[in-house]
């Protein structure tokens, strides 16, 4: 950040205690350190912290406390940062922080309050999708010479950090629409005040908060009313539900994601149309085309069409920023990914085992397609945990029936979080499948299965937005043991 805009933000609050109730988590985390980085005094807690947000704290200085005390509020800090992570009314902190009149903020606001105000705000919302199109974006504000301030839910492989304040008034942010704080129920991303807004897509989870979509579009029916008129919306062209939304109100110009030729909306003839063509090859090949015109060509290593989507989405978005489409195109073949985005964490001569971050059946749908589409003779085994509070509830139990259609077989692992019976998903999958409830079983089922020798390649996909009890390390230092 210049020192313009450090100006910005008010030389008497830098001097001020900053304290992170929930500080462990990624959002949290991620706003400790640019909040440190701006020269507050920081610290925090939360119920446990792990790698690598505890590491990246440590790294900083940041004194964190495990638990949440009221004696670590003693002395008071000048403001109490209140994350949205088991923190509810009757909480010790939290009553205590109420009683004696600390003043408190959720981290979404204290983000738009103090951070990006005064900046160009590139948000990235929608169901799917919201980190690697995040890391797209900064990647390709970074090529281009921008040196964007960022702050993204995971590890983008271009980057060292996950967050950052920048140097340049460009700031892009993962808008969540998971609600801000026990005492505001409204999305994150209504704090956000975006100039450019990508709406990935929109489909129905967090079943813990919402209801139904109709809920959660008028989160983002809010998040539309934010934008101003001379802004940028990014929308998919044949989302339903992403229309519903839009036709409740839009002041904004929009561009299409994945227009077919010569189609246009009503009232929106003269609107940017973004779509993609794939090569006859192998390879990830495709050509980016804006209004029908072939624009230049990206080649890279990640799978599926949804990846191919976001990456217009990415475009578009820094095209809007000022970034010329052919320079987007060159960064985005230097992309190198999101860790925990079908990461390859082992492979051999005839097996590759992956990490990726399922939280959703259609995301669990699209990433096993992509892989099928780049290997479609191998043996693919789909080892799912579904512990987000969607898939955990069994609000979308009729979707995970299918969601591993393009897998040879699925294994579910059941975890103490799950509440319903996954025998009856194993029951009516459509590819073979078995629920296994201990991690040790299920490492040593994977390691006595030896992959056919046949030629044909065996891709382990270990799905799950959790740590899923260790398995990742446990597995492949089980078959480099083996010798596979």
């Amino acid at each position: 950040m210049t020192a313009a805009m450090r100006k910005q933000v008010g030389r008497s609050i830098m001097q001020g205690h900053l304290y992170f109730l929930g500080i462990g988590g990624t959002l949290m985390g991620s706003l400790a350190l640019l909040a440190k980085e701006l020269g507050f005094q920081v610290s925090g807690s939360d119920r446990k912290i792990y790698p690598p947000m505890s590491d990246l704290l440590a790294a900083a200085d940041i004194t964190v406390f495990e638990g949440f005390t009221s004696d670590q509020l003693d002395p008071a800090p000048d403001l109490v940062i209140v994350g949205n992570a088991n923190l509810p009314r009757g909480s010790e902190a939290i009553e205590y922080v109420l009683n004696k009149g600390i003043r408190y903020t959720s981290g979404a606001q204290w983000l738009g309050d103090t951070l990006l105000h005064d900046r160009w705000v590139i948000a990235i919302a929608g169901t799917h999708g919201k980190t690697t199109t995040a890391s797209m974006v900064a990647w390709i504000l970074e090529y281009a010479g921008l040196a964007p301030g960022f702050l993204i839910g995971g590890a983008p492989a271009n980057f060292s950090v996950s967050a950052r304040l920048g140097e340049t008034p460009f700031f892009v942010v993962e808008a969540d629409e998971y609600d801000t704080s026990y005492f505001d129920r409204r999305s994150k991303f209504v704090h956000y005040r975006p100039r450019t807004a990508v709406l990935n897509n929109l489909e129905y989870d967090h079943a813990d908060i919402f209801p139904d979509l109709a809920a959660i579009q008028a989160q983002f029916h809010l998040l539309m009313r934010t934008i101003p008129s001379e802004g940028l919306v990014i929308a998919p062209s044949d989302s339903d539900a992403i229309n519903e939304v839009l036709n409740l109100g839009c002041w904004t110009p929009i561009s299409r994601v994945g227009q077919r030729a010569g189609k246009r909306d009503h009232g929106q003839e003269n609107a940017e149309r973004w779509s993609f063509d794939s090569k006859k090859t192998d390879d990830g090949a495709f050509t980016v085309f804006l209004n029908d015109r072939a624009q230049g060509d990206i080649q890279w290593s990640l799978l599926g069409e949804h990846n191919r989507f976001n990456a217009l989405n990415a475009i578009a978005a820094a095209r809007h920023v000022g970034v010329e489409t052919q320079v987007a195109i060159e960064a985005l073949n230097e992309f190198r990914g999101v860790k925990r985005r079908m990461e390859v964490i082992y492979q051999s001569e005839d097996t590759v085992v992956y990490d990726d971050f399922a939280h959703h059946p259609t995301a669990i749908r699209t990433t096993l397609q992509g892989l099928r589409s780049q290997s479609s003779q191998d043996e693919i085994i789909a080892v799912v945990e579904p512990r987000t509070h969607t898939m955990s509830l069994g609000a979308l139990r009729n979707e995970l029936t299918t969601c591993c259609a393009a897998a040879d077989r699925v294994i579910w692992f059941r975890g103490e979080n799950i509440k319903w019976d996954l025998h009856e998903i194993a029951e009516r999958c459509v590819v073979p499948a078995k629920i296994v409830d201990d991690i040790d079983k299920l490492v040593q089922q994977l390691i006595s299965e030896k992959p056919e020798a046949n030629g044909r390649k065996r891709h382990i996909v270990i799905m799950s937005n959790g740590a899923f009890g260790g398995i990742y390390r446990q597995l492949t230092d089980a078959l480099d043991l083996r010798g596979d």
